[in-house]
């Protein structure tokens, strides 16, 4: 079953604001609340697809990659996370929207009171990820090296002596219409409700330490040059177990020696000699997987086009593939000897080699809008 828009999910217009967005998603939150419909089996469903969308759309990074490339731009472990989010991921990572931080966030809504934990999120990654052109056409797998703050081993935690272990500092203040109760988040744990209790010599105070790491990243046929992809959880981990950030691959389109990208299609310009051209000629040129032979009429004009279908690249929507575009181009010696010279002085005055383009001939813009 296909995949709802995002935009659509939310209910909202792909230039919405991010508070635009945050107050649709928590209007959707409440709705399909499960512990408000427990007579409905699809209102868990319908609350997990609110918050796959919203954590797409309100990571401006990820909201441009799916504005462009679609839910193919998220595929492949990247992007969003929702299709394996439960309950608890969601609350985790949406705590300050439901106006708690795990546990039951909704008791804030329903008059239970809010507050609770909070799980710290860890920093996010970036790299650079060089490919040729062969690997964006047909997609690669690629394992690299990251250093990662990860979880030092020997790290252990206890509950904050300041809040209790409840990740909030509640203030009890006496008013006209009786006591009111606010609640801040305690600056001692960061919310988290834990803190370090013991750690190894050179571990700092967060518990965590750089690690390098061998990551598997499965790149999907079609990337682009400075396009941006996301592995989730894959960024630094947060102090306290808290939910990983994430890491963020940014493609480097490496030059090909001889082939050019033009969108999903690969051009290649052809030099051949005048003779090959006007007696035709069997010749090999290179394609993205590997050399093909090609016939070239008798006759040839400089400038015609030929297309190898589907030799192009894979597009990252699912769109079929490109072709390759050949560019032919005569030759001009620049420089001929008194024999060469002779020759041509001869066929120069040849009625056959006065231009006479024909109806079927294509000019420069008719080739172009031919293809384009």
């Amino acid at each position: 079953m296909a995949k709802r828009d995002y935009y659509e999910i939310l209910g909202v217009s792909k230039g919405a604001t991010e508070d635009e967005m945050k107050k649709a998603y928590r209007k959707l939150a409440i709705k399909f609340h499960p512990d408000k419909n427990p007579d409905d089996p699809t209102a868990e469903e319908k609350f997990k697809e609110a918050a796959e969308a919203y954590e797409v759309l309100s990571n401006a990074e990820k909201r441009a990659q799916y504005d462009r490339f679609g839910h193919d731009g998220m595929r492949g472990g990247f992007g969003g996370g929702g299709g394996g989010m439960n309950m608890e991921d969601i609350f985790s990572q949406f705590g300050d929207i439901f106006g708690g931080g795990g546990g039951s966030p909704f008791d804030s809504f329903f008059g239970g009171g809010g507050g609770g934990r909070r799980q710290r999120k860890g920093s996010a990654l970036r790299i650079k990820l060089k490919l040729n052109l062969e690997e964006i056409a047909n997609g690669v797998e690629k394992k690299i090296k990251v250093n990662r703050l990860v979880n030092a081993s020997g790290v252990t935690f206890k509950t904050c002596g300041t809040c209790g272990g409840s990740g909030q500092m509640k203030k009890v203040v006496n008013t006209m219409l009786g006591q009111m109760v606010s609640a801040t988040t305690c600056s001692t744990c960061s919310g988290s409700g834990q803190v370090i209790d013991k750690r190894p010599p050179g571990v700092d105070s967060t518990g965590l330490e750089m690690q390098e790491e061998v990551i598997p990243i499965k790149i999907p046929a079609g990337v682009g040059d400075g396009m941006q992809l996301s592995m989730s959880g894959k960024g630094n981990m947060a102090p306290g177990g808290g939910v990983p950030g994430d890491l963020l691959i940014v493609i480097e389109e490496l030059p090909h020696e001889s082939l050019q990208r033009d969108g999903t299609n690969v051009v290649y310009d052809l030099f051949v000699n005048f003779a090959d051209a006007a007696l035709g000629q069997s010749m090999e040129v290179p394609t993205i997987d590997g050399k093909v032979r090609i016939k070239l009429e008798p006759g040839t004009q400089s400038g015609k086009i030929l297309r190898l279908r589907g030799k192009g690249i894979k597009d990252i929507n699912g769109y079929g593939k490109g072709d390759q575009l050949i560019h032919v181009n005569v030759w001009t010696p620049k420089k001929l000897s008194r024999e060469e010279s002779e020759m041509l002085e001869k066929l120069r005055v040849s009625e056959n080699f006065a231009p006479k383009p024909g109806k079927g001939e294509k000019g420069f813009f008719d080739r172009i809008r031919e293809f384009f």
